[in-house]
């Protein structure tokens, strides 16, 4: 089969989550790069790839993929030698991870990313700031904060779902919340640090999975630096 292409922008919290997974995985691939601020991702030839016109997407041979987490469980799946921690064969588990991946969609990732687009990314995409649909992310993503810090990391290890590894949910969501990197250091620290869990999770999670987790963010903490000197953040 041919070798697999993903398409990413690194500014997407979601391709970097499959970007790091790639990379620490050994999977042979080609990143293509898809500029959102460039409106890359509505181009003709992007939505042959895509259709929904967003990043990530995926082609591997003849079969093509996208949403992240979809795309993480083929990979986990289709490439030999994946450790069984990232995606496990037992269904319980397997299960459970779902349920995570699930509950991210329309809490976790709808709280950030709505808070750090009407807060400071908005402009940069085309999108005015929002106050009042910023107040609105920021009770989600309060709400989704403390979720994570009573119940998916109330276990034993210090993963969700109490696992000793991370898995491929613990990489979504963790690069998720690090979009709140474009946010200054103090605002950052205000939402984050009464969620010590989360915190040390988030810290755990880029030990795990470093030198890739710093290279496939090093986009990101390029850009918080721009933004500042614009005084966008």
């Amino acid at each position: 089969m041919e070798k697999l292409k993903v398409y990413a922008d690194r500014m997407s919290q979601p391709s970097r989550a499959v970007l790091i997974f790639c990379r620490f995985n050994r999977i042979d691939f080609e990143e293509i790069k898809v500029e959102l601020f460039r409106r890359e991702h509505l181009s003709p030839e992007f939505t042959e790839v895509n259709p929904m016109q967003k990043v990530p997407a995926i082609v591997h041979g003849t079969f093509n993929l996208f949403e992240s987490h979809a795309i993480l469980i083929y990979l986990a799946s289709a490439f030999p030698g994946i450790a069984d921690h990232w995606y496990p064969t037992d269904l319980f588990k397997r299960a459970k991870i779902h349920s995570v991946l699930d509950w991210h969609h329309s809490n976790l990732r709808y709280g950030a990313m709505n808070y750090v687009i009407n807060t400071v990314i908005g402009p940069a995409i085309g999108r005015p700031l929002n106050p009042g649909a910023a107040a609105e992310a920021e009770k989600v993503l309060f709400s989704s904060l403390s979720k994570l810090e009573d119940f998916w990391l109330n276990g034993d290890g210090p993963f969700l779902l109490g696992a000793s590894q991370p898995s491929i949910a613990d990489l979504s969501l963790v690069c998720e919340l690090m979009q709140l990197e474009v946010l200054d250091e103090k605002e950052r620290n205000r939402i984050l640090s009464p969620y010590k869990k989360v915190v040390k999770w988030i810290e755990d999670t880029r030990s795990a999975t470093n030198p890739h987790f710093e290279e496939m963010h090093k986009v990101l903490y390029d850009a918080v630096l721009k933004f500042r000197a614009t005084g966008s953040a």
